[in-house]
């Protein structure tokens, strides 16, 4: 007879073991990775900044701070690119939309990554041009 294997405790990842539950406060590294994600997640438009913030304003402080900051940064530029694609397809003025719009994203990605490094540190970030739709 073989004896019984024994079988590992399953073990959960760290970012599931660090919140106590559903809704519960973020702690300060938390808080400052969440605010980081939704300041990266404008390489990409808005959907990012909102699901963080929509996930965790009520959360963390610095998080519903910078994700609104990036979502409201995010939003106009976002719906403009979607705009200059469906220009991109004009016959003749498409290739000018199409690098105007690919600009366009250059610049947010730009202003994404340089606010989430400085987020990162712990330090507030406001982007230059901001429409603040969000209050």
């Amino acid at each position: 007879m073989r004896p019984a294997k024994k079988q590992r405790a399953a073990r959960r990842p760290s970012w599931v073991e660090a919140s106590s539950g559903p809704g519960a406060p973020l702690t300060a590294k938390q808080d400052r990775e969440r605010a980081t994600l939704a300041h990266f997640g404008v390489a990409v438009g808005f959907m990012v900044p909102l699901a963080v913030w929509l996930l965790y304003r009520d959360r963390g402080p610095f998080t519903a701070q910078e994700a609104k900051e990036a979502l409201n940064f995010s939003v106009p530029p976002t719906l403009l690119m979607g705009v200059f694609f469906f220009l991109g397809q004009l016959p003749v003025l498409g290739p000018v939309f199409a690098v105007i719009g690919a600009l366009l994203w250059m610049v947010m990605a730009f202003y994404g990554i340089l606010g989430g490094s400085q987020v990162n540190k712990g330090r507030p970030y406001r982007y230059p041009f901001n429409l603040r739709i969000l209050r």
